[in-house]
């Protein structure tokens, strides 16, 4: 498993609408290029939005990420899909964190792990996923700093 830790100086009720809201992804997450459907319902547990990601052009894939798990405002499960490439489930966990200015900041956690048929490659896999979430989660927290 990956993980990658990021704060921010907002209340985590903040961080997690920007998770929850798929069309904030192109903003700040690697890779994701459009966000083309939303589920009625989202984000209950197994609804689905629909997206291209990749390195732009016709280099992009079609695919879906799936909620597994929600506990609003501290936990997001997903199952992130770009096949043919893989699939992963990726878990952001929001904690509060005490300030002494008063300040509101939240712990941003997320843990990634292949699933599927690239699980055996996480190994492999393990430093560019770090890489990538750590290049996401600096650029989400830029997202919610402007």
């Amino acid at each position: 498993m990956t993980r990658v830790t990021r704060h921010v100086f907002a209340p985590a009720e903040t961080v997690f609408e920007a998770l929850v809201d798929p069309y904030t992804y192109p903003e700040w997450l690697v890779g994701a290029k459009e966000i083309r459907s939303v589920d009625d319902g989202w984000p209950a547990v197994g609804t689905k939005f629909h997206h291209r990601v990749g390195v732009g052009g016709p280099l992009t894939v079609a695919d879906n990420t799936q909620v597994l798990e929600v506990d609003r405002p501290r936990l997001l499960v997903l199952e992130v899909r770009a096949r043919p490439l893989g699939r992963a489930r990726a878990e952001f966990h929001l904690t509060p964190v005490e300030r002494d200015d008063g300040r509101p900041a939240t712990r941003i956690v997320l843990d990634e792990v292949p699933i599927g048929a690239i699980a055996p490659l996480a190994p492999v896999l393990d430093p560019l996923t770090r890489a990538r979430n750590g290049a996401s989660l600096n650029a989400l927290v830029a997202y919610l700093n402007h």
